[in-house]
């Protein structure tokens, strides 16, 4: 009885703490809906369930969108439950988040046996998620619902099911992985398989039969396809997708990581943790391999269709198990059992990683949650705009309004809730992974250049081109725009 009664304590003491480090990991990265990449998928969910919306340019998300469930799943669960949009994001980006560290917290008890050192593995990954992924543009996890969150949530649960033996567990996760973000998911695939061989067969024997593994690729016809000249200028505002172009503290941030590895599965194996040094076999295994895929695809101009995949992005699984290794070691050889050890560890990663978050987002609340009102004007605008306009209301802005200083890269078309005319900040990466948007979205961009000389006659020229019938411009207003709302130094008005 006792030894139940034991059990049943330290279950409800796990769960309480992988609940402490989600709170703990939310209050750190903070909550940004609307941000970055969820300009393409919080509209999608508003346009499944309001069709009326975005009757302008539905087509600079929907087609993205087609090969993942992600948006479908999401408003399905919104119109079962009725729960509000914004409630239903936080909700779900908190789960996720819950998820993320319950992965973790699986994985790393098998690797480790003392408790402690499980669980400085947890705090040190939960406070470092918004750890950016060195040249690969990613974060551990957006601070908004991603797909690529949900998906890597489930990429380490199946990685602990591997681990634990229960190979035909991991199998429905990589699933839900791959409907939701087909890239992240091949890519948790291709580590499932380097960890399942490490976990079966001697090493001779396992190295031998990646030999074929090469071979096995079948590239299909549109790889070789002739990308356009707007394709290619498309392809070159994202920066990141260049391997060759990284510095070299790049570089370094992607091999320094495979080198950790090959040192830990040495040393581990030495040692006779088994478990740890096939784990680390199988990360640096599946480090060395994609990357030579990336320097091969990315050096190949007759592979270029395949940039925008971004071969490079394997490094985020890398980067996860690099935080969770490492601050196991760190609570094994450092931290141990030492209270004033862990308070200066914890103040430390949660204090360093909420300062760069609150730097990198300085004009906008830490956690923008929806009972709370901005006091951000290009937010407030937004707010304005989705209140107060025709939900057929066609806009036109500063084509890299994003980048704006004081907007914190929010979208438009997410937070608004209207059509816009395509943008240069992110509206690019859309048309690299859909070439057939490139002319439209350089027409409606070429007619955007030059914003901030707009006159008059050039927005009667927008409204007449494209049927452009209110804007987002810097306040005071150009003479003769009929502004309706201003705040700082940002103003809606109408072409009349």
């Amino acid at each position: 009885m006792y030894e139940l009664n034991h059990l049943e304590n330290v279950r409800k003491r796990n769960l309480l703490l992988i609940l402490a480090f989600s709170l703990l990991a939310m209050a750190t990265m903070g909550y940004h809906p609307g941000l970055e990449d969820d300009g393409v998928y919080l509209t999608a969910v508003k346009s499944d369930l309001n069709p009326a919306l975005y009757p302008h340019d539905a087509e600079f998300f929907r087609v993205q969108l087609q090969a993942t469930l992600f948006d479908k799943v999401v408003a399905a669960f919104i119109r079962l439950t009725h729960i509000p949009v914004t409630i239903t994001e936080l909700l779900l980006q908190f789960v996720t988040i819950l998820l993320i560290v319950l992965g973790c917290w699986c994985i790393a008890r098998l690797l480790f046996e003392d408790e402690r050192v499980q669980w400085a593995g947890v705090a040190l990954t939960a406070a470092m998620l918004t750890l950016p992924v060195t040249g690969t543009a990613l974060y551990l996890a957006d601070q908004h619902l991603h797909p690529r969150n949900i998906a890597t949530a489930f990429l380490l649960l199946a990685v602990s099911r591997i681990l634990a033996g229960h190979r035909w567990q991991a199998l429905p996760l990589l699933l839900l992985a791959f409907v939701l973000h087909p890239i992240m998911a091949a890519l948790g695939i291709s580590f499932c398989f380097f960890l399942t061989m490490s976990m079966l067969e001697p090493v001779h024997v396992w190295l031998r039969s990646l030999r074929g593994s090469l071979a096995a690729a079948v590239p299909l016809g549109w790889i070789f396809e002739s990308p356009t000249p707007i394709w290619h200028r498309a392809l070159a505002t994202r920066s990141y997708y260049f391997l060759y172009s990284w510095t070299w503290y790049e570089w370094l941030g992607a091999l320094a990581p495979l080198f950790l590895f090959w040192l830990l599965w040495r040393i581990a194996l030495k040692r006779g943790d088994t478990m740890l040094a096939r784990f680390s076999l199988a990360v640096f295994s599946y480090g060395v391999f994609q990357q030579a895929v990336a320097m091969i695809v990315l050096a190949s101009p007759r592979l270029v269709r395949l940039t925008p995949m971004q071969p490079m992005r394997f490094l985020h699984l890398i980067y996860f198990f690099l935080t969770l290794v490492g601050g196991c070691l760190l609570g094994k050889f450092l931290l141990k059992d030492i209270p004033w050890r862990w308070a200066v560890f914890l103040v430390l990663i949660n204090a360093g990683m909420f300062a760069s978050q609150q730097a990198e987002f300085s004009s906008s609340p830490h956690l923008e949650l929806p009972w709370t009102r901005s006091s951000n004007p290009w937010l407030q605008s937004f707010a304005w705009i989705r209140e107060n306009t025709p939900v057929n209301a066609y806009f036109a802005m500063d084509p890299h309004y994003l980048a704006a200083p004081g907007e914190d890269y929010h979208s438009f078309r997410a937070l608004a809730e209207r059509s816009q005319l395509a943008d240069m900040e992110k509206d690019p990466s859309v048309v690299t992974q859909v070439p057939e948007l490139g002319p439209a979205w350089e027409r409606q961009t070429d007619a955007t250049a030059g914003w901030q000389h707009f006159e008059l006659t050039d927005f009667e020229r927008l409204k007449k081109d494209f049927g452009v019938d209110w804007v987002i411009v810097a306040y005071p207003q150009p003479q003769g725009l009929a502004c309706k709302w201003h705040k700082q130094n940002v103003a809606v008005c109408e072409i009349h």
